[in-house]
């Protein structure tokens, strides 16, 4: 992990990052929830969108941590719905 994402350099440790993961998932976990409720008012399958949201935030934010290694989280955003 440590030569993966250089925590030493940035000043942090495993378990602060743990930490920060954690919270940053609970802080935005609603997405996955609320999204689905929303667009299927318009039609949309439910169970569909739930899948694709939970795709697109999975998917983006591993590509954020290791790919571009820096610490953001992505989801689809709720201001379009």
């Amino acid at each position: 992990m440590e030569r993966l994402f250089k925590l030493r350099d940035h000043g942090t440790t495993v378990v602060t990052e743990f930490i920060a993961g954690i919270t940053t998932f609970l802080a935005m976990a609603y997405i996955v929830f609320v999204n689905p409720s929303i667009l299927s008012q318009t039609g949309m399958p439910s169970q569909a969108v739930f899948l694709a949201t939970l795709f697109a935030a999975a998917s983006s934010t591993l590509v954020m941590g290791f790919f571009a290694n820096v610490p953001y989280a992505l989801a689809p955003g709720m201001g379009l719905n």
